[in-house]
């Protein structure tokens, strides 16, 4: 933690989409370091973690939209960035689905108006752009690793592969200090997009509702805790700036697949609820998704000394514990106490 805070300290950190969940949990950690922090977000969900922990308050709130490239030159410019860490994006896979321009134009048109901005600037120290284990799409060996061809078929994979792409082409092109991030599943207390399955299945359980699967529940993924996502995050920016990383991109993982439907097996036995059967919808339906994904982190161990600290069930029981807090509900006798 001491290198942390002597690499932080005062240092001018842009944040693109600082206010999702991701985002929040990670300019929380860069103010806590004592970096200067300025917040690129759409608008503050009033129930959201940044507005929780009064981020509004403890940085330099920009609202605004990141395809704005005068806005981006502006902030940049104007406050001697150091390090970019860009997150803003459409981040629903079913929301891509549904709309595939808006995620095409927010996370392509996104991505090439931040890095462009940067290239202008000619300060920036770093950037670290977050792509998704989504991008390497269907692939005949698993688990992904960073050498592998970008093979994406849906919306929401698509546009982040587009993305990782393009940061890896001014990285090279312009020899810009970029390195990329694919993160597999995050979770973590703080995200409020329910459709997901772990808080959805969460917030069914905590009120005493059967979870709903919508895959036949074999599809199989891996998931990494917020907390240990945002050390990479710290970690990946760290070494991009002392070691000159350019285009570099490193899974970040848990590196161990568990299916969708022991995922909620698990969490109905943390939270105490196992008697609830989950309803599975999508038997005898066509598979219209991945059947496994997971990544191999052997390059983030090696390069970054970046590990997980928190297994899959200690991730949980941490998880849990914060929506009880944030639905008011006390604590029953579940197993995980």
């Amino acid at each position: 933690m001491g290198s942390y805070e002597s690499f932080w300290h005062g240092r001018c950190v842009f944040v693109t989409g600082a206010s999702g969940f991701i985002g929040s949990w990670l300019t929380k950690k860069l103010v806590e370091l004592g970096a200067l922090v300025i917040a690129l977000v759409r608008e503050v969900n009033p129930f959201s973690l940044f507005k929780k922990w009064h981020l509004d308050e403890h940085t330099m709130l920009v609202v605004g939209d990141v395809r704005d490239g005068d806005l981006l030159e502006r902030i940049i410019t104007s406050y001697d960035v150091s390090v970019c860490f860009h997150l803003a994006a459409q981040s629903l896979v079913g929301a891509a689905k549904a709309t595939p321009s808006v995620a095409f134009d927010v996370n392509v048109r996104g991505t090439w108006t931040l890095l462009e901005a940067c290239r202008k600037a000619k300060s920036v120290d770093c950037i670290v752009v977050a792509s998704s284990d989504k991008a390497y799409g269907e692939q005949e060996t698993l688990p992904y690793t960073e050498g592998m061809s970008l093979r994406p078929t849906f919306p929401y994979e698509t546009s982040k592969a587009c993305a990782d792409l393009i940061s890896q082409c001014f990285a090279i092109t312009y020899e810009m200090p970029i390195s990329i991030i694919r993160c597999s599943n995050v979770y973590g207390g703080g995200d409020l997009n329910f459709s997901r399955i772990i808080p959805g299945t969460i917030k069914a359980v905590l009120h005493g509702q059967r979870p709903v699967i919508r895959s036949d529940g074999t599809p199989m993924r891996d998931y990494i805790y917020i907390e240990d996502v945002v050390s990479a995050y710290i970690s990946l920016a760290q070494a991009t700036c002392k070691s000159g990383l350019c285009g570099e991109a490193f899974n970040i993982g848990l590196g161990k697949p568990i299916s969708v439907l022991e995922l909620t097996k698990l969490i109905l036995d943390l939270c105490g609820a196992s008697e609830l059967e989950p309803i599975i919808e999508g038997v005898g339906k066509p598979m219209k998704e991945i059947r496994c994904q997971y990544v191999s982190i052997e390059k983030a161990r090696s390069i970054l000394g970046w590990y997980p600290k928190h297994d899959l069930k200690e991730g949980l029981i941490k998880t849990i514990d914060w929506y009880r807090s944030f639905f008011g509900i006390q604590r029953g006798t579940g197993t995980w106490a």
